[in-house]
C-alpha cells in the first residue's frame, strides 16, 4: 500500500467501510470522504486503514461494514493520521455485499430517528438526530459554524454526557421496576453496546463507553468508583486497541473535558459555592472547567479564544438533557411506533429549538471569539495567560493593579468606540463582504435592503456580513459562475432572508439550484437590464450563452463563463467582473464604460488585461481575496499593473469587509478593521 502510495499508483482495490459517509461542498459538485479499511489490493491481500475521496453520489447511502470495489489513485497522507494511503476514488462503488445485521440494524434506527423528527422545524431536525446520536446528516453548515463560534459543537457530537444522561436514565427506569443493584448494571451494559452501535464508534463515544462500563463494573462489585483511575484505564485501554487514538484530537478535546471536570470541576465548585448559589455555582463550574481545559487544544486548531463560550454553556444546559433524554426517548420508540415518536419528539424539539436560539445569539454578539495564534505556541502562550492569571488572583495587590489596568482599557475601548464611527457606516453603497478566499457583494437598495452577488465559500461568513448591514430583504441574487468560492454561501444569504430572485450564468452546471433550495434560479443574457429602487444593473457578459458546464470543465472556462455587471444608481457606479479572464476581458473592452469602482477580476490573479482595467477608469479597486491563500493571490504583477492605473487597491484580507460610501469628493472606501 505505501508503495502505491509513494509511486502515486492507480489500482483496483476490494475495501470495507468503516465510517459514515461526510460530504463537503466544494468545486462543482460535493466532495465525500469515507474511512475504509482496505483488504485486497493487485497481488496482495492486507488489513490498512484509508481515506477515500469520492465525487460520486452514489458513495453516500454506504454504511459501515459494506464490502466495496474501487478503483483510484493511491497517494500518501499529508497529515499525521495513521493511514497506510488517501486513495482518490473513480466513479461510484461496486457494492459487493450488504451491511452486517448490527448495522443494518443501527442504520434503521438512525433512519426512523429522522423520520420521527421529520415534523419539526429545519434547524431542529438538523440538530436533534446530532445530539442524540451523532447524526449530522442534515445539519445547517452555517448552523454548524454558529454552534462553533459559541462553543457549543460538543453538544453535535455523542459525548460523555450523552451516554451519562443514558445510562442515568436507564438505571432510574431499573430502579423504578424494582431491580436491585446486581440487576441493573448488566440491563445499562446492554444499553451502553445498543447506543454504541447506533451512534458509530467515534473516539469521543469510545472513551465514554470505556468509561461508563468501568463505572458499572465499579457498581456491580459494590467498589465506590473513582473518576480519574476510570478515565485513566479508559485512555490506556483505548489507545492499546486503536493507537489511531493517540493522534486524533477529538478523543484529546474529549479525556481533556472529561479530565477538567473531574479535577477542576469540584474545587471551583466549593470556591463558587462561598459566593453563590448552589445550582448556579455546580453550573457555573462544570462549564468553565470543561472550556478551561480544552481551550489549549481548541486555540491549537482554530488560532481563535472563546468569550462567550462559557455563557452560552450556562444558558444551554438546562435544555440538555431534556433533549438527549426525549431524543433517545424517540428513537427507542420510533422502530416500533412512528407517530408515538413523532409525538415524543415535540418536547425535545422545544428543548432544541432553545440550544439553538442561544447558538446563534451567542455567534452574533461581537468579539464571541478573539483571534490567537494557532498550533503550538498559541497554546503555549494560552497556558502561560492562564498561569499569569492564577498569580494575579492570588495577590490582593496585584488584582487592584490588574483591575485598574484592565478597567482603563475598557474606559478606552469604550471611548473609541463610542467616538468612531460604526458598522456599517452611514449611506453605504456597495460592501465587499470579507468571506476568506471568495467573493461577495452586497449592493445597497434602501433600507434593511440589498442585492447580493456571489455569497463567498460558506455560508457563515456573508450570513454574519449581511446581519452586521441589517439587510433581511433581497431582491435579487446573482451567482456570476458555479465556483464554490462564489456560490457555497448561497445557504447564508437564504437563512432568515427573503429572497426574491436568483440569476446565474446560462452556462450553468445546475448546481445552483440544488443550493437555492425553494427559489429557482434562472439564467441570464447578456444585455438584459434590472432595476431594483435607485440602482440599475446591466449584463455585460457571457456574450454568448455556449454549452453547459461540466464538472470535466478546466477553471479557466469555469471562469470565463462569468456573469458581468454595471451597477449604477445616482452619485455611484461599479463594474462587477466575476471571475473572467485575459481572453474575455480582451473581448468586452469596447463595452466597458468608465466607472467609479471596479471589482477586480478573480481575486487579482495575474490574468489580467491590462487594456480591460484601463477602460474602467476607476479610482477604486476591490480585490476579494482570502489571508495567506493558497493561490498566491493577489498577485504582485496585477498589484503593480493597478498602481500605474493611480486606482486605491483595497483587499479584504487586510481589511476585512470594505464599504464604499459617497462623500463631496467623490467615493471613498471604509474598512471595517
Amino acid at each position: 500500500m505505501r508503495d502505491l502510495a509513494r509511486l502515486d499508483r492507480t489500482a483496483t482495490a476490494e475495501a470495507v467501510v468503516t465510517g459514515d459517509p461526510h460530504a463537503k461542498s466544494g468545486g462543482v459538485r460535493p466532495t465525500i470522504t469515507i474511512r475504509a479499511r482496505v483488504e485486497t489490493i493487485p497481488n496482495a491481500r492486507v488489513r490498512v486503514p484509508v481515506l477515500l475521496v469520492a465525487g460520486d453520489p452514489r458513495w453516500l447511502p454506504l454504511v459501515p461494514s459494506q464490502r466495496v470495489r474501487l478503483h483510484g489513485r493511491f497517494v500518501t497522507p499529508d497529515g499525521a493520521e495513521l493511514l497506510a494511503a488517501v486513495v482518490i476514488v473513480r466513479g461510484p462503488p461496486a457494492v459487493l455485499g450488504p451491511p452486517s445485521r448490527v448495522q443494518r440494524a443501527a442504520e434503521y434506527v438512525r433512519g426512523r430517528l429522522r423520520s420521527a423528527a421529520a415534523r419539526l422545524p429545519p434547524d431542529q431536525r438538523g440538530v436533534l438526530p446530532a445530539m442524540v446520536v451523532g447524526d449530522t446528516s442534515r445539519l445547517d453548515p452555517d448552523l454548524a459554524e454558529d454552534f462553533r463560534a459559541a462553543g457549543l459543537t460538543h453538544l453535535l457530537v455523542v459525548s460523555g454526557a450523552n451516554l451519562a444522561i443514558v445510562i442515568g436514565a436507564v438505571l432510574g427506569l431499573c430502579r423504578l421496576v424494582g431491580l436491585g443493584r446486581r440487576r441493573a448494571p448488566p440491563i445499562a451494559v446492554l444499553a451502553i453496546f445498543a447506543f454504541v452501535v447506533v451512534a458509530r464508534p467515534e473516539p469521543s463515544v469510545l472513551r465514554a463507553t470505556v468509561m461508563g462500563l468501568i463505572g458499572m463494573l465499579a457498581l456491580f462489585t459494590g467498589r465506590r468508583r473513582q473518576g480519574v483511575p476510570a478515565l485513566a484505564a479508559a485512555v490506556l485501554l483505548l489507545v492499546l486497541i486503536d493507537p489511531e487514538l493517540a493522534r486524533s484530537y477529538g478523543f484529546a478535546l474529549s479525556v481533556l473535558a472529561t479530565a477538567g471536570l473531574l479535577v477542576l470541576a469540584p474545587p471551583w465548585r466549593e470556591w463558587l459555592a462561598r459566593r453563590l448559589p448552589g445550582p448556579l455555582s455546580d453550573a457555573v463550574a462544570v462549564a468553565a472547567a470543561a472550556q478551561f481545559a480544552v481551550a489549549p487544544v481548541l486555540v491549537m486548531l482554530s488560532g481563535e479564544v472563546g468569550v462567550v463560550s462559557v455563557f452560552a454553556n450556562l444558558l444551554a444546559a438546562p435544555a440538555v438533557a431534556p433533549a438527549t433524554l426525549f431524543g433517545a426517548l424517540g428513537t427507542a420508540t420510533a422502530p416500533v411506533c412512528l407517530p408515538l415518536a413523532q409525538l415524543i419528539m415535540w418536547p425535545a424539539g422545544l428543548a432544541v429549538a432553545w440550544i439553538i436560539r442561544v447558538a446563534r445569539t451567542a455567534a452574533a454578539l461581537p468579539y464571541a471569539t478573539i483571534p490567537w495564534t494557532s498550533g503550538g505556541l498559541g497554546a503555549a502562550a494560552l497556558l502561560l495567560a492562564a498561569g499569569v492569571t492564577v498569580l494575579i488572583l492570588r495577590s490582593r495587590r496585584v488584582r487592584l493593579l490588574a483591575a485598574a489596568a484592565m478597567a482603563g482599557v475598557l474606559l478606552a475601548v469604550i471611548a473609541m468606540r463610542v467616538t468612531a464611527p460604526g458598522w456599517p457606516p452611514p449611506n453605504w453603497q456597495l460592501v465587499a463582504c470579507d468571506v476568506g478566499q471568495g467573493d461577495a457583494l452586497a449592493l445597497s437598495t434602501g433600507p434593511g435592503q440589498a442585492v447580493v452577488v456571489d455569497t463567498g465559500p460558506d455560508p457563515a461568513p456573508v450570513d454574519r456580513c449581511l446581519r452586521r448591514l441589517h439587510v433581511h430583504d433581497v431582491p435579487l441574487v446573482v451567482l456570476t459562475h458555479p465556483h464554490a468560492d462564489h456560490i457555497n454561501g448561497l445557504s447564508g444569504v437564504l437563512h432568515d432572508r427573503d429572497v426574491h430572485t436568483i440569476l446565474t450564468t446560462p452556462r450553468t452546471t445546475g448546481r445552483e439550484a440544488r443550493l437555492a433550495r425553494a427559489v429557482a434560479p434562472r439564467p441570464v443574457q447578456a444585455g438584459e437590464q434590472w432595476r431594483i429602487g435607485p440602482l440599475t444593473l446591466s449584463v455585460l457578459a457571457p456574450l454568448t450563452p455556449g454549452p453547459p458546464l461540466s464538472p470535466k470543465d478546466d477553471g479557466t472556462t469555469v471562469n470565463n463563463a462569468s456573469v458581468v455587471l454595471v451597477a449604477r444608481k445616482p452619485g455611484f457606479s461599479a463594474l462587477l467582473t466575476g471571475d473572467v479572464e485575459t481572453d474575455v476581458q480582451r473581448a468586452l473592452e469596447w463595452a466597458v464604460p468608465s466607472v467609479q469602482i471596479l471589482k477586480v477580476p478573480h481575486h487579482g490573479s495575474s490574468s489580467q488585461a491590462r487594456s480591460f482595467l484601463a477602460a474602467a477608469h476607476a479610482s477604486i479597486s476591490l480585490i476579494s481575496v482570502g489571508e495567506d491563500n493558497d493561490y498566491g493571490h493577489p498577485s504582485p504583477t496585477t498589484l503593480r499593473l493597478l498602481r500605474d492605473l493611480h486606482t486605491q487597491v483595497h483587499r479584504t484580507d487586510q481589511e476585512g469587509d470594505i464599504a464604499i460610501i459617497p462623500t463631496n469628493s467623490g467615493p471613498a472606501a471604509v474598512p471595517r478593521h
